[in-house]
């Protein structure tokens, strides 16, 4: 039974070509991000200054910077840096998201007022106000430090389907079979409920690497990055005084940026249809 849902699910998937686009190019965001040190054709931050200004050609398929550093191999790099920040921030958006919407849900009377204020409170700032305030009072740049700004902005989004799927999935039969079984409230949560409502969370984690992606490019363009970082926001900034004689330095990486997001965003639109969630 579980082998013909895993296939029916694949053939519902790959049907739709939309989400063989999403599929490719979150491949080439993982393939890139992983093996950046084995593909990339130079060293990201090796200066050639007599290839400085390069155009596109065979030799520099994306052309060269400011610095005469390959292009190609930059954007290569900087998917590495994205795939991580996405990954890490969505990671612990769902730690907090889920068990804070978890607890407000399962105890729907007494903590989910008190969670709904909190989420309520910080949808009410932009996004990008917040990490750039907690970005500056931190100070510190590394990746890990982002990722965790990042993380901590993005949990009411999944806190929020978390509480609702557990408020749905509470109230069915074999929760109350595992309560009057002496199940403890921690185990009917994260062993009964949590496994039967993965789906709506798999997909806003999908939808929220992209999200994370946008946001670290956003620091790197504003200058609060990890400056140490090959990043593609900082690949735009660096890029943006030079434009009128070398726009391969912006188009290259905003549209490294677009196509990684866009096809996240795809894929994560793509398993919302094939699993028929609503979120």
């Amino acid at each position: 039974m579980a082998e013909r849902k895993r296939r029916g699910f694949w053939s519902r998937l790959l049907h739709n070509r939309l989400s063989i686009v999403g599929l490719t190019l979150t491949a080439l965001l993982v393939i890139a991000g992983t093996f950046a040190p084995f593909i990339a054709p130079y060293d990201p931050t090796e200066m050639m200054f007599s290839d400085v200004f390069r155009p596109p050609s065979l030799a520099f398929p994306f052309g060269t910077d400011s610095l005469g550093r390959d292009m190609l191999s930059r954007i290569i790099w900087g998917a590495r840096t994205s795939l991580y920040v996405g990954v890490l921030a969505t990671a612990i958006s769902l730690l907090i998201g889920v068990t804070f919407g978890s607890l407000a849900g399962y105890f729907q009377r007494t903590l989910s007022p008190v969670f709904m204020r909190l989420a309520d409170i910080q949808l009410s700032v932009p996004d990008v106000v917040l990490l750039i305030v907690a970005a500056t009072v931190i100070g510190a740049r590394s990746l890990e430090v982002i990722a965790l700004i990042i993380g901590v902005t993005m949990w009411p989004s999944i806190g929020r389907v978390a509480r609702s799927k557990v408020m749905d999935i509470k109230t069915r039969d074999f929760v109350d079979a595992a309560r009057m079984a002496g199940a403890g409230h921690g185990r009917i949560i994260w062993r009964h409920i949590l496994p039967n409502g993965v789906g709506p969370l798999l997909i806003v984690a999908t939808l929220d690497v992209g999200s994370a992606i946008v946001a670290e490019a956003g620091l790197s363009f504003l200058g609060l990055g990890d400056p140490t970082a090959v990043s593609w926001g900082q690949m735009i900034t660096q890029g943006i005084e030079d434009m009128t004689y070398a726009p391969w330095c912006v188009i290259f990486p905003g549209l490294a940026i677009f196509s990684a997001v866009w096809g996240i965003n795809v894929l994560g639109d793509a398993l919302r249809d094939t699993l028929d969630v609503e979120l």
